[in-house]
């Protein structure tokens, strides 16, 4: 099982701050996907996969905390 924390508008998407996806591998690009057909997630988002930043391609198994993060615009 991998544990997704959720922030911001990715929360509200979810319903919950943590989602967990019943797998046990799977690219970070293939999670994203599965959180856009599970809840409407979409979009250009940083990726922490146990608190180090990750590339789409990198590998997620069962027992990672992955953090989807939104981008963050301000002035």
């Amino acid at each position: 099982m991998i544990n997704v924390l959720c922030f911001a508008h990715i929360k509200e998407l979810t319903g919950a701050e943590k989602v967990q996806i019943q797998q046990d591998e799977m690219t970070v690009e293939q999670l994203l996907n599965e959180l856009n057909y599970r809840y409407g997630v979409s979009g250009d988002f940083m990726v922490a996969v146990n608190e180090e930043y990750a590339d789409k391609e990198d590998i997620v198994k069962s027992g990672d905390t992955v953090a989807i993060i939104p981008p963050v615009s301000g002035g």
